[in-house]
């Protein structure tokens, strides 16, 4: 009599852009040839053509997160692409995954702007949050190019603080900035509560009720399918 033959498969998770592209091919990604692996704090997923931004974290994310992201890049209607983008932005990513960026040096000239920006945020904290965030540094970056802003949380050794981009302030003017500003005060209200810093449902809850754009990013720059 001869025995039945198991076969025991051994998935392992992927390491690299290539290895996540293979799995994610398996999930059903179609159109995209390469994937790059990030580490934004503002974006978990974007795609333009045939390449793909994908935030290091999901390369430890479960079989159904990773097909939520190919349904979000290749998804047949609005509305499955929809909550795709729900699964995708409910993933945890660990804060220790963020990138560290060296603060950019203040430029005085800026100070005007900062200490506008800074009154806008007091009035806005009462106006929209109840008085509840605490009162954070507020610098105007010139380095910022594609990104509007964000918000950095604290480390061992430095605050947390909101980051404007001069480039934005000029392109879009003021009322942009602080559609911008609100959208950062939100994060400020996620680290101060003990939650994650992300897009996900908190964030969207908490943006609709202080009047806040809940998206990661607003159609004022170049076109960019994102998450």
């Amino acid at each position: 009599m001869r025995g039945a033959v198991t076969q025991l498969e051994l998935v392992f998770a992927p390491r690299t852009g290539d290895e996540l592209l293979t799995a994610l091919t398996r999930c059903g990604l179609r159109g995209i040839t390469t994937v790059r692996l990030t580490r934004n704090r503002a974006v978990m997923v974007s795609y333009r053509g045939g390449a793909l931004r994908v935030h290091r974290a999901f390369l430890d994310a479960p079989a159904e997160v990773l097909r939520a992201v190919a349904t979000f890049v290749c998804g047949r209607t609005r509305a499955e692409r929809a909550a795709a983008r729900r699964v995708v932005l409910a993933y945890p990513v660990p804060r220790d995954e963020y990138r560290r960026r060296r603060r950019e040096p203040r430029d005085a000239r800026d100070a005007p702007t900062e200490e506008r920006l800074a009154a806008a945020h007091r009035a806005l904290n009462t106006e929209r949050f109840g008085g509840m965030l605490h009162p954070i540094s507020i610098r105007v970056s010139r380095r910022l190019k594609s990104r509007l802003g964000y918000y950095r949380v604290a480390s061992a050794d430095e605050p947390a603080e909101i980051v404007i981009s001069r480039r934005h302030l000029r392109r879009h003017g003021w009322d942009e900035a602080i559609v911008t500003l609100v959208h950062e005060m939100v994060h400020q209200w996620q680290d101060e509560s003990g939650g994650p810093v992300d897009h996900g449902r908190a964030f969207r809850v908490k943006a609709r009720a202080v009047g806040a754009l809940p998206a990661a990013r607003r159609p004022v720059g170049s076109h960019v399918n994102a998450i």
